[in-house]
């Protein structure tokens, strides 16, 4: 394992106190967390995966984002094994398949993630995109989770601004404590109506994939002019810019991947960087907020 210097972890620790997050009960979390899919796939990997997050841990990415879909459970068993001894410290989120948040099938699904993670509850537990269920049903079995104290919240995931509507409208919809989607600085069409709504609900959004996803358009954001410029004018790297800017708002909560301590390290020092509004003109330019509905981002 690597051993970092105190004096490069205690600023990046104070850091990710600052300007939490705040759910709708009062509850704070910091403005980084930790994503885990594809983790848990490559046994080779295994212990430097599990000592990336236990170094998120220990630096204040307390916010451990898992699913039963992650590697057909691989992930939720790495991450149970990840947070052995360290449990209290964890706040701790799984997602339940669309197919199985019924009031027949959501129950067993929770009991099969807590065994996987070693653990006797959740702290948010998320529907992981809409399905054929009724979302009345699964908020009923989500309700009777929390009340069977499995979970202390419960939440969904892949949700755009209709469905948040309707389900505002359903009974016990109100306790939905936040919404996981795609957002970071090349797909910002959550700007348009989700994120407004979500804050009017006083509910963060979850941020997952803030890097985007390797590809073209990752190579798009990191090959960026703007991002470049104002990257070296701060002296970091174009992956801590793309962070940065998508926690600036106060109310989103990004959950990067990262699978070894260095990775993990520069992450979390995304939460020491202030940019101008200088900086974030110069982003809107170049990829600019939406000026009208664009259907949600899902990978």
């Amino acid at each position: 394992m690597t051993v970092f210097k105190k004096t490069a972890i205690e600023p990046i620790q104070q850091a990710m106190n600052t300007n939490p997050i705040r759910l709708a009960d009062g509850t704070l979390l910091p403005r980084l967390g930790q994503g885990t899919w594809q983790i848990g796939e490559d046994p080779s990997k295994r212990q430097d995966e599990i000592a990336a997050l236990r170094l998120g841990v220990e630096l204040g990415m307390k916010v451990i984002d898992t699913a039963e879909m992650y590697g057909d459970g691989r992930s939720e068993a790495l991450v149970g094994e990840a947070i052995q001894g360290i449990r209290e410290d964890i706040f701790l989120v799984s997602k339940v398949y669309p197919h199985h948040a019924g009031l027949d099938q959501l129950e067993k699904s929770c009991d099969a993630s807590l065994k996987r993670l070693k653990t006797d509850h959740l702290d948010l537990y998320l529907l992981h995109w809409r399905g054929n269920v009724p979302l009345s049903e699964t908020i009923e079995g989500m309700q009777r989770l929390v009340e069977a104290g499995k979970i202390s919240r419960w939440g969904v995931s892949n949700f755009d601004a209709a469905d948040m509507l309707e389900l505002s409208g359903l009974q016990g919809g109100v306790n939905c404590a936040t919404n996981e989607v795609l957002y970071h600085l090349g797909s910002r069409g959550i700007e348009y109506d989700l994120l407004p709504l979500q804050r009017d609900y006083r509910m963060p959004v979850l941020a997952y994939s803030p890097l985007a996803q390797a590809g073209s358009l990752r190579s798009e954001l990191l090959q960026s002019r703007a991002v470049k410029d104002i990257a070296e004018r701060h002296e970091i790297t174009p992956m801590q810019l793309l962070l940065a800017w998508c926690i600036r708002g106060g109310d989103v909560l990004a959950i990067p991947k990262a699978s070894t301590e260095e990775h993990v390290l520069q992450n979390a020092g995304a939460a020491l960087i202030q940019l101008s509004e200088d900086d974030l003109v110069r982003l809107d330019e170049e990829f600019p907020a939406p000026v009208s509905k664009i259907p949600l981002d899902i990978i």
